[in-house]
């Protein structure tokens, strides 16, 4: 997939978590924002992204990936990357076609069958009628 680099910005902060002294005095974390309106995507793919983002997918469009699991910048910038390539050629797939299914005769009958016992069963617990 080819994402332009025009419309991805990168943000460094101070990541929590492991990392020793590391994580209090350098800003390992990557905040990757997608600008999804300018990257070209066609709009199917656009409305499918904005559905698998979720949350994600501000109400400008633009998706942020958060990518805090590596001790260094530029792992989690590549881990970032990577995760967007993925949510877009995921979006990219066309969902498949439904086939309208019937259920078999069979299945019909056992339904029919256990509702026709179940009637019956509560047929049963009607008042006792003795000798009068």
């Amino acid at each position: 997939m080819n994402i332009p680099p025009e419309s991805l910005s990168f943000e460094y902060y101070r990541a929590s978590g492991p990392g020793g002294q590391n994580v209090n005095k350098v800003s390992t974390a990557v905040r990757l924002r997608f600008d999804v309106a300018s990257a070209g995507l066609a709009d199917g793919v656009i409305s499918r992204l904005s559905c698998l983002a979720g949350r994600k997918m501000t109400e400008e469009g633009i998706l942020i990936i958060e990518a805090s699991r590596f001790r260094t910048r530029e792992r989690n910038q590549a881990d970032a990357l990577s995760r967007l390539e993925s949510l877009i050629s995921s979006a990219a797939k066309p969902p498949k076609k439904r086939r309208k299914t019937r259920p078999t005769r069979a299945s019909v009958k056992r339904r029919v069958d256990a509702k026709k016992r179940r009637s019956n069963v509560k047929k049963l617990r009607g008042k006792v009628r003795g000798d009068e």
